[in-house]
């Protein structure tokens, strides 16, 4: 049985995925999923406000560095991995020589990243635009679509804001949620 450990790649950044794709796919036609059993990159979900629209994008914890769980006795394995476009080399592998065995990550290097990328799945929302007392918004959805106001309290543990709003000539404070409201410009 190979012994897995995680590496990790120093790959041109803003390439992860294409870096992942190729690789996995290589993998795949030269059968070494055995030595190579997973490729990762360790990111998560972010959901921000745009134009009134909540949209979602996925941010990488590590720009330029995808993780590897390989055997590396394979000297294949390794030449399959480092020839992919995009991949710079391994990360801790100093010497230009190929002689040189990369530095797996130790094993709580690893739980930290993958227990974060755990913890993010785990977790609903996570908004990339923390709301700041004072700052000028505008509400976007339910009975006060439509109005500006202010923002008067943020409660970041709830993910709401108590906004204070001029309705009829009067400043009344609204309790909101982070979506239905937008930062403005």
């Amino acid at each position: 049985m190979p012994e897995h450990n995680w590496y990790v790649l120093r790959v041109v950044s803003g390439q992860e995925k294409k870096v992942k794709n190729y690789l996995e796919n290589e993998i795949e036609r030269e059968k070494l999923e055995e030595f190579i059993p997973e490729v990762l990159i360790p990111s998560e979900k972010v959901y921000e406000m745009r134009n009134g629209k909540k949209r979602v994008r996925e941010r990488n914890f590590f720009p330029g560095y995808v993780l590897v769980s390989a055997d590396l006795s394979n000297g294949e394995a390794s030449h399959i991995i480092t020839s992919i476009p995009g991949v710079i080399g391994f990360l801790g592998n100093n010497s230009s020589g190929s002689s040189k065995v990369p530095v797996p990550l130790r094993q709580s290097e690893i739980n930290r990243i993958l227990g974060k990328v755990e913890e993010v799945d785990e977790m609903e929302e996570k908004l990339d635009t923390p709301y700041i007392v004072g700052e000028p918004v505008k509400v976007m959805d339910g009975p006060f679509s439509g109005f500006q106001g202010t923002v008067e309290e943020v409660f970041e543990e709830r993910k709401k804001l108590n906004v204070m709003v001029k309705i009829f000539g009067r400043n009344t404070p609204v309790e909101l949620n982070y979506m239905q409201v937008e930062k403005l410009d």
